[in-house]
């Protein structure tokens, strides 16, 4: 655990967080400014200003680390070894139509790893974080240590673009598929604040299409369900971050398996995966750029 001027960086990224936190909360419900970006994406002046309060975090604590940014882009030396990658506000489209189901996202990257991660959630007073080694909860003035449960039977579905995996994978087709009706409840909460909810035990897992390499929206999710001890690969059981292989965050490795399955009985996918090396995955932890 690497420790500068007393603060670790797992405490650091929980810092961060809440100050960009703090911020989606203070503007939520006003009129807020909204900038286009790309295929019907906006940001707004709250994403703007969150993301300054967690660099300013970010830089004063750390001043030779680079970041990533959702909005600001990539600062700092471009091969460097410690990268933050900053969400100031997963759910923008949530949060822009009054809907409190948002969240703050600051996770390090160093080297291949990401090793401390934090997401906070703006409203229920909660933070979501990690060392790398195990994953707690804070709020109300308490911590306790994350604990993982398929209990809910509740899966998180993305269903915003872009779909690297398509046609072979369509998240609506899953959503249609009677063998997950029969053995899950679906929810689409459209911010990746679900993600931790897997960590926490309030979700039995987290499906997703995308490419997940430097992913600012999901570097944090991942890290925090590694560290909890739930099983994490790509669509097709691929280790997350080496492409655009999607993200199957599984509470356990039985709840993964059944999804597994499920992604792989798509009538495209058995046909363009079959045979594809990886396999599925034992009970072992493996591990776009959209607006959600």
């Amino acid at each position: 655990m690497t420790i500068t001027n007393g603060e670790s960086d797992a405490r650091l990224a929980v810092r961060a967080a809440r100050a960009g936190a703090a911020v989606v909360r203070e503007l939520y419900g006003g009129r807020l400014a909204r900038y286009e970006k790309s295929a019907g994406d906006f940001a707004t002046e709250a994403d703007l200003a969150a993301e300054r309060a967690v660099l300013d975090v970010l830089r004063e604590a750390r001043p030779a680390d680079a970041v990533t940014g959702e909005e600001s882009g990539r600062t700092g030396a471009a091969g460097a070894r410690r990268r933050w990658l900053v969400d100031p506000l997963c759910g923008t489209l949530n949060y822009a139509v009054r809907t409190m189901l948002a969240g703050v996202n600051v996770a390090l990257r160093v080297g291949s790893e990401v090793t401390a991660a934090a997401t906070a959630d703006p409203f229920g007073g909660e933070v979501f974080w990690t060392d790398g080694e195990r994953t707690w909860i804070r709020g109300d003035g308490v911590e306790e240590e994350a604990a993982p449960s398929a209990g809910s039977a509740l899966v998180d579905v993305n269903l915003d673009p872009p779909f690297p995996n398509a046609p072979a994978f369509r998240a609506v087709h899953l959503l249609a598929d009677p063998g997950f009706t029969a053995r899950f409840r679906p929810r689409v909460v459209s911010s990746t604040l679900a993600v931790a909810w897997v960590a926490a035990g309030r979700r039995a897992a987290y499906v997703t299409d995308g490419d997940l390499r430097d992913s600012v929206h999901f570097a944090a999710g991942i890290a925090l369900c590694r560290a909890a001890g739930c099983t994490v690969t790509g669509l097709y059981g691929e280790p997350v971050h080496t492409g655009a292989g999607g993200l199957i965050a599984a509470a356990d490795a039985q709840t993964h398996a059944a999804l597994l399955d499920l992604v792989k009985n798509q009538p495209r996918a058995r046909s363009a995966h079959e045979g594809s090396p990886g396999g599925r995955p034992g009970t072992g932890n493996g591990a776009g750029r959209r607006r959600i």
